[in-house]
């Protein structure tokens, strides 16, 4: 109820299903867990800028250094594939792995 009053007071736009709650007994009370999702359109302070760019440097760092290792591990296989040894008598044990888990 104190949810759907305060929306109304910010005069939201769009409207909000706030009956789509979950309620979960706890010993003598009753919690209820409310579910909103949509675009935040406040200004952001100086210190949610901030954030914001590291979040988005951190996503983007992470994905190229996934692509990066998945990269690597495919050259690998193919390396492998090909019987190219560039140590002797030196193995990582992937390309065995692999043939005997995937292939």
């Amino acid at each position: 109820m104190h949810l759907d009053e305060a929306l109304r007071k910010n005069k939201a736009k769009l409207p909000v299903n706030v009956n789509g709650r979950v309620s979960v007994p706890f010993t003598t009370t009753r919690f209820f867990w409310v579910f909103l999702a949509g675009r935040d359109k406040r200004e952001l302070s100086r210190g949610e800028i901030n954030v914001k760019r590291t979040t988005l440097i951190a996503l983007i760092f992470g994905a190229i250094m996934v692509s990066s290792l998945m990269g690597l591990l495919v050259l690998y296989l193919i390396k492998s594939a090909l019987g190219i040894n560039l140590f002797e008598h030196f193995s990582l044990g992937i390309w065995g792995w692999f043939k005997q888990n995937v292939l």
